[in-house]
């Protein structure tokens, strides 16, 4: 299993813990990873489309050369791609007129045959849960976890599910959770805004939607909460101290990177998948996790 690797600026810049955790998590697997280093941001959702889609359609190119799939560690950036694809693929008069205009230069041209894919669901599609529950060393008992999906990797529906079957992808992180060992801990706002895109706009909203998603899982008696989505890790942890002081109740939940987690369950100590580089102490988790070794 090969795949052109899309790690996205945050993993290498406001989550630093991410990138070698996902690297050590795909070697551990068998994921074979070629980085795509000539390659630009996805836009985040924030460029307007006539800005990002050329600079995806470049991406999607150089990976097409390589004649790889993509894969991601980001819903944002999973998100962004999935919806340009969607676009280049099923217009061609349009995924021509960006290669004329922007890619020709370069002696690049998007064919509209790659794919993209984010971690989670190369686990479940490719890589297949049968062989991950082989490689599982530390099955999580035990460990009370709340599923953060954030609001990219749900959408848009012909992007993100275009056949039936896909429609699983949904629920992927809740299954996960289970497959792992650990006890699913499930919130109503799984799949909503973490509010890292509008915190410039209105930092009172956004600490408020992380208070409301990190306090309701702690309610429900959550150890720990996982996301694949490293902007949503921004805003559920490194802000999560300014939502405690605006709610003005303490809230203290350890917020997961999605291949931290499976590390964990594949046997990395907690130091080895850099839970120490975290805002919200990780000791808790740390300690259920070295007691099940």
């Amino acid at each position: 299993m090969k795949y052109a690797f899309y790690p996205g600026c945050v993993s290498r810049g406001g989550c630093p813990e991410l990138y070698p955790s996902a690297v050590k998590v795909s070697a551990k697997l068998g994921i074979e990873l070629e980085e795509m280093k000539d390659v630009a941001c996805t836009g985040a959702g924030v460029l307007p489309q006539d800005i990002s889609d050329p600079i995806n359609a470049r991406t999607f190119a150089k990976a097409e050369q390589l004649g790889l799939p993509i894969m991601t560690i980001c819903s944002t950036c999973q998100g962004v791609f999935a919806q340009a694809n969607y676009r280049l693929k099923n217009d061609s008069e349009y995924r021509e007129k960006i290669n004329r205009e922007y890619l020709a230069e370069e002696g690049l041209e998007y064919k509209g045959t790659t794919e993209v894919k984010h971690l989670l669901w190369v686990l479940f599609e490719d890589y297949g849960i049968d062989k991950l529950k082989t490689m599982i060393r530390r099955p999580l008992k035990g460990l009370r976890v709340s599923p953060f999906y954030g609001c990219f990797l749900r959408r848009p529906p012909e992007a993100i599910t275009p056949t039936k079957e896909l429609s699983r992808r949904k629920n992927y992180l809740d299954e996960l959770i289970g497959i792992l060992g650990a006890e699913l801990t499930d919130i109503s706002g799984k799949g909503k805004c973490c509010g890292f895109p509008i915190l410039a706009a209105n930092e009172e909203n956004s600490l408020a939607m992380a208070g409301k998603h990190t306090g309701e899982a702690k309610e429900k008696g959550a150890d720990c909460m996982v996301t694949p989505c490293p902007l949503c890790h921004l805003n559920l942890d490194g802000n999560q101290p300014r939502a405690e002081a605006q709610k003005g109740e303490k809230i203290g939940l350890p917020i997961l990177h999605l291949p931290q987690f499976v590390g964990l369950a594949l046997g990395f100590d907690p130091e080895e998948m850099n839970l120490k580089r975290h805002i919200v102490s990780t000791r808790a988790v740390e300690t259920k996790v070295e007691m099940l070794a």
